[in-house]
C-alpha cells in the first residue's frame, strides 16, 4: 500500500505527526509513506525511518494558489497512491489529493471539505483531547475508532533517529565541549513573550547549573537570538554558555539537542523535538496548555502553575512575560531538573 500524507506546517505538529507514521508502519510493515510538507520539514522527516520520501510543498502557508495545487496534484497521479491522509484541517490542504485522483482521501471534517475528502471523519474534540490522538486515529478504518479510549495502548510516541556521524559533525562545526555536561535551553516561543519563561530566570538557572560544572547551549531560530544574548548578559559566567540561536539550521539543532544531557524549554516546537530525541526535559507552560499538546515522553516534567487555556499574546510585565511564567522560580526548575538527571543518569547512549 502506498500512502501520501499532507503534513503540518509547524515544528511541533510535524513532530506529533510522527506518531501516525509509526502507527501506520506498525499496522502494515509493507506500507510506503510519502509526506508532503514545507521544505524545512525534511530535516525532521529524514530522521523518521518510517517515511519513504519527503515531497516539498512549494506553496507558502496560507496561500490558495489553486492553479499550482492543481498542477501538483496532476504530477502526483503518476505515483499511484492508494490513500491520502490530510492532517491540516483547511480546505486548501485537501485540494492536492483530490486533484491527484487518489482513491481514498482521509481526514477530519475540518473546513468545508465535503467531496474533497471521501473518508471524512466527524471530530468530537472531547473524545480526542490530545492532538496526537487525533493524528493516530486516522491510521484506522473509520468505524473502528470512536474515541481515544479505542486506540491501542501504548500510543507510539515520536522518536527521531539521529546518526552518530551527524552528531559528531555538528559538534565539531560548533566546537561543543565533549568532557562536560551540556544542558540545552530553548527560550523562544512562536507566539511571543507571553509563552516564554523570563530571560532573567533562565540566567539564574544557568548560574546554578554552571555551579554543577555544566555548560549551557541555547537553541532557537534567528528571532530567538536576542533572547539568548539577553540570557548571557544576565549570567554571572557567560563564558560557560554558547548561544546557537539563529546560527544552526534545523538539522544541526536536532543533532546537537540529541547530545545534551537535558533540556529546559518553553512550550515550543523544539520542546517536541527534544521529547522525540529521548532527552530528559523540563517543559515550562504559562497561558498555553499541556492538555492538548504536551511533550510526548516519559522523560518530560511539565511545570505549570495555572489551569485552563488562556489566549494571551502578551503578558502584563514590561517585557511582555505572563505572570504565570514569572511565578515559576528558577530554584523549582533546578530541583526538578536535578531529579530528572538523577533518574536518567544511566542513559549514556543519548539515543
Amino acid at each position: 500500500m502506498k500512502t501520501l500524507i499532507i503534513g503540518p506546517s509547524w515544528v511541533g505538529d510535524m513532530m506529533m505527526s510522527h506518531s501516525l507514521y509509526r502507527t501506520l508502519k506498525a499496522n502494515n510493515p509493507q506500507i510506503e509513506i510519502d509526506v508532503m510538507a514545507p521544505t524545512w520539514c525534511r530535516a525532521l522527516l529524514s530522521k523518521m525511518p518510517e517515511v519513504n520520501r519527503s515531497i516539498s510543498m512549494p506553496i507558502g502557508h496560507g496561500q490558495l494558489a489553486l492553479k499550482e495545487r492543481y498542477q501538483l496534484g496532476k504530477q502526483l497521479q503518476k505515483q499511484h497512491y492508494d490513500q491520502a491522509i490530510v492532517l491540516p484541517n483547511s480546505l486548501k490542504s485537501a485540494l492536492i489529493p483530490f486533484f491527484a485522483g487518489i482513491t481514498t482521501r482521509t481526514g477530519w471534517k475540518g473546513e468545508l471539505r465535503y467531496g474533497l475528502l471521501n473518508d471524512l471523519r466527524p471530530l468530537d474534540k472531547l473524545a480526542f483531547p490530545l492532538m496526537v490522538e487525533r493524528y493516530i486515529a486516522l491510521a484506522y478504518p473509520k468505524g473502528d475508532i470512536h474515541s481515544a479510549a479505542d486506540l491501542p495502548k501504548p500510543l507510539l510516541s515520536p522518536k527521531l533517529v539521529v546518526s552518530p556521524d551527524d552528531v559528531l559533525q555538528s559538534r565539531s562545526e560548533f566546537a561543543l565541549p565533549s568532557e562536560v555536561s551540556l544542558i540545552g535551553f530553548c527560550p523562544g516561543a512562536e507566539f511571543g513573550p507571553a509563552k516564554r519563561w523570563p530571560d532573567y530566570h533562565y540566567a539564574a538557572l544557568a548560574d546554578k547549573l554552571v555551579q554543577q560544572n555544566a555548560h549551557i547551549v541555547i537553541f532557537g531560530s534567528d528571532k530567538d537570538r536576542a533572547v539568548g544574548e539577553s540570557i548571557m548578559q544576565k549570567m554571572a559566567h557567560p563564558e560557560k554558555c554558547i548561544n546557537l540561536a539563529g546560527l544552526t539550521v534545523l538539522e544541526q539543532a536536532v543533532n546537537l539537542i540529541s547530545c545534551c544531557d537535558a533540556i529546559v524549554t518553553n512550550d515550543s516546537g523544539l520542546m517536541h523535538v527534544a521529547a522525540a530525541l529521548g532527552r530528559p526535559l523540563v517543559a515550562l507552560y504559562g497561558p498555553s496548555s499541556p492538555d492538548f499538546t504536551p511533550p510526548l515522553s516519559d522523560k518530560a516534567d511539565v511545570i505549570r502553575l495555572i489551569t485552563g487555556y488562556h489566549k494571551v499574546r502578551k503578558g502584563d510585565s514590561q517585557e511582555g512575560y505572563h505572570q504565570s511564567l514569572i511565578d515559576i522560580e528558577p530554584q523549582l526548575v533546578f530541583d526538578r531538573l536535578m531529579t530528572l538527571l538523577a533518574r536518567f543518569q544511566t542513559d549514556t547512549t543519548k539515543e
